[in-house]
C-alpha cells in the first residue's frame, strides 16, 4: 500500500496502483464514507479511463450510485461534487508525476478532502485488512449516471469577473505595445484585446480553456493544446524550470500581454510576464488577494508560512486580514471554513477560494488577472517588479538529506546568537528585522526545502543564500 500518502493515493502502474486496487478503494470509500452518490472524473492519462472504471464498478457494488463526469481536471471533481450536493467524489489523476504513475484524490460531501488525518489510513487499513463486505452482502447495486457537469462549471467560473466590464475596457484602453516583432518600441495604432499565451502541456486544461474562449473578449493562443496522455512535449510541470522554454518563447513570438501554463490535471496555474519571464507563485497570492478584497473588502486571506511579507503587506494595504496556516490543501481548505476566508494562497501555485468549495482552481487565478490587466491597462511586469523590489525571495530551493530535523537543529543552533524570532507552524521560520527564511522537510521525499526573503536588499538575500545553503549542505 506504498501508493498511500499524506493527501492522496499516486504510485506506478500497475506495480504500486493498479486496477484490483482501485476497485478496492471504491469499494472501502463505498462503505466508510457512504457517500449515496459519487463524482467520478479522470485525467489525460493512458491508463486513467480504466483506473477510473475500477473504482466505478467498486462504488458500484459497495451501493454508491456513480455520477461519471469522464476527461476533467481535479477541481470539476470538486465542483461536481458541491454543486450537485453528491456526498463525495473520486477524481484519477497524478497531476505532474512521471508518466508511469497515476493515483486518487478522494473528497467527501461539500468537496471535503479525506487526507491521512481525515479517511484516507482508514480506507487503506479496510482493504489491508481484507475486511470488505462481500458484494451481495452489501444492499442494492449502485447505479451509474452520465453527468455533463462542465456547462454549470464554466458558468461558475465566469462568476468571478465582470466580462462586460473587461471588454469594455479592452475597448477604451491605451494602444498595448506590439512586441510581435521584437522589444516593444511602439503602440499599435488601436487599442487591441489582451492576447494570452496559454500551454496546457497536452493535459486537460485545453478542453476548458476551449469552453472558456467564446465568452472571453481576448486573444487566446493555444500551444501544446492537444490532450494527449503520451506527453510528446514532456510531463506538465512547470515548476521545473527546463518546462517554460516553450511557454516564455512563445509569449515573446507573438507579442503576448501574458503567458499561462498548467500541470496535467490543471489544478495549478503558472504565469509568465509579457517579457516571457516565469513569475514566482508567490507574488501572485498577494496580487490575488488584493483583487478579492477589491470586489469584497475586509475579508480573511490564509497563507502558509514559507514566504509571508509580500502578502501580509499587500493584504494589509488592501484592507484584508491574514491568518498564517500550515500548508497543505488539507490544512488550508480546513482553516478556511473555520475562518470563512475570501481565499488561501499558496508559494506552490495552489489557489484556494471560498465560493469554489474552499477549494483550490487553476483557472480563477487567471481570469482575476485578465481582469485586473485590461481594467488598468498596466503590464503584470510592473505589478510584479514592484513587489519583487520590495521582497525579493529565492524562491523554493530543495536539499536532500538524512535526517530533516536533526538539519533544522543545526541551522536554529548557529542562528541561536542573533536571537531571532521563531515560528514552528509548518516546519521552522525564523525571523529578522531585515531577512527570514522557512526550512520545512517533505512529507514524501528525504528533502528539505529552504526559502528566504528580505525587505528591498538582494545583496542580503544573495549572502542569506549562500550560507544557509552551505550550512544544510554541510550538516548532510
Amino acid at each position: 500500500m506504498t501508493a498511500f500518502k499524506a493527501y492522496d493515493i499516486r504510485g506506478r502502474v500497475p506495480d504500486q496502483i493498479d486496477a484490483a486496487s482501485c476497485y478496492a478503494i471504491g469499494r472501502a470509500f463505498a462503505e466508510l464514507v457512504r457517500p449515496g452518490a459519487t463524482v467520478v472524473g479522470y485525467d489525460i492519462r493512458l491508463t486513467s479511463p480504466e483506473l477510473a472504471a475500477a473504482v466505478t464498478q467498486g462504488l458500484l457494488d459497495g451501493g454508491s450510485d456513480v455520477h461519471d463526469i469522464g476527461l476533467c481536471g481535479t477541481e470539476e471533481v470538486y465542483f461536481a461534487t458541491d454543486h450537485y450536493q453528491f456526498g463525495g467524489g473520486i477524481m484519477v489523476t497524478a497531476s505532474h508525476n512521471p508518466i508511469d504513475y497515476n493515483g486518487l484524490k478522494l473528497v467527501r460531501e461539500g468537496a471535503r478532502p479525506i487526507s491521512g488525518d481525515s479517511g484516507l489510513k482508514d480506507i487503506e487499513a479496510r482493504i489491508l485488512k481484507g475486511d470488505l463486505t462481500p458484494a451481495t452482502a452489501t444492499g442494492p447495486r449502485g447505479s451509474l449516471h452520465a453527468l455533463n457537469a462542465r456547462p454549470a462549471y464554466i458558468d461558475h467560473l465566469l462568476t468571478y469577473i465582470d466580462v462586460a466590464a473587461l471588454a469594455a475596457a479592452d475597448a477604451q484602453s491605451a494602444p498595448r505595445p506590439d512586441r510581435s516583432e521584437g522589444p516593444a518600441t511602439e503602440t499599435s495604432a488601436a487599442p487591441r484585446p489582451l492576447k494570452i499565451i496559454a500551454n496546457p502541456g497536452n493535459g486537460g486544461a485545453g478542453i476548458v480553456l476551449d469552453a472558456l474562449a467564446p465568452h472571453l473578449p481576448v486573444e487566446l493562443i493555444q500551444i501544446f493544446a492537444e490532450p494527449d496522455g503520451t506527453f510528446p512535449n514532456g510531463i506538465p510541470n512547470p515548476l521545473l524550470p527546463e518546462n517554460r522554454a516553450a511557454t516564455a518563447a512563445a509569449v515573446l513570438e507573438h507579442g503576448a500581454d501574458l503567458g499561462l501554463a498548467w500541470d496535467g490535471d490543471f489544478d495549478r496555474c503558472f504565469f509568465f510576464d509579457e517579457q516571457g519571464r516565469f513569475i514566482e507563485g508567490y507574488y501572485l497570492v498577494g496580487l490575488l488577494a488584493e483583487r478579492l478584497l477589491a470586489k469584497e473588502p475586509g475579508g480573511k486571506i490564509i497563507h502558509d508560512p514559507r514566504l509571508t511579507w509580500n502578502t501580509l503587506a499587500q493584504v494589509d494595504a488592501a484592507g484584508g486580514t491574514c491568518v498564517q496556516c500550515k500548508s497543505g490543501h488539507a490544512f488550508i481548505k480546513e482553516r478556511m471554513r473555520a475562518e470563512n476566508a475570501l481565499y488561501g494562497g499558496e508559494m506552490s501555485a495552489h489557489h484556494y477560494f471560498r465560493d469554489f468549495a474552499y477549494c483550490d482552481s487553476g483557472m480563477i487565478p487567471w481570469l482575476l488577472i485578465i481582469e485586473h490587466l485590461a481594467k488598468t491597462g498596466e503590464p503584470l511586469s510592473k505589478l510584479v517588479d514592484e513587489r519583487i523590489q520590495a521582497f525579493p525571495c529565492s524562491g523554493e530551493i530543495n536539499f536532500e538529506v538524512a535526517d530533516t530535523q536533526a538539519t533544522i537543529d543545526t541551522v536554529l543552533a548557529a542562528v541561536a546568537s542573533h536571537e531571532p524570532s521563531i515560528d514552528r507552524t509548518d516546519g521552522v521560520s525564523v525571523e529578522f528585522p531585515e531577512w527570514r527564511f522557512n526550512l520545512r522537510g517533505s512529507n514524501t521525499e528525504p528533502v528539505i526545502r529552504l526559502n528566504i526573503e528580505t525587505r528591498g536588499d538582494p545583496t542580503r538575500l544573495a549572502h542569506a543564500i549562500d550560507q544557509l545553503s552551505a550550512l544544510i549542505t554541510d550538516s548532510g
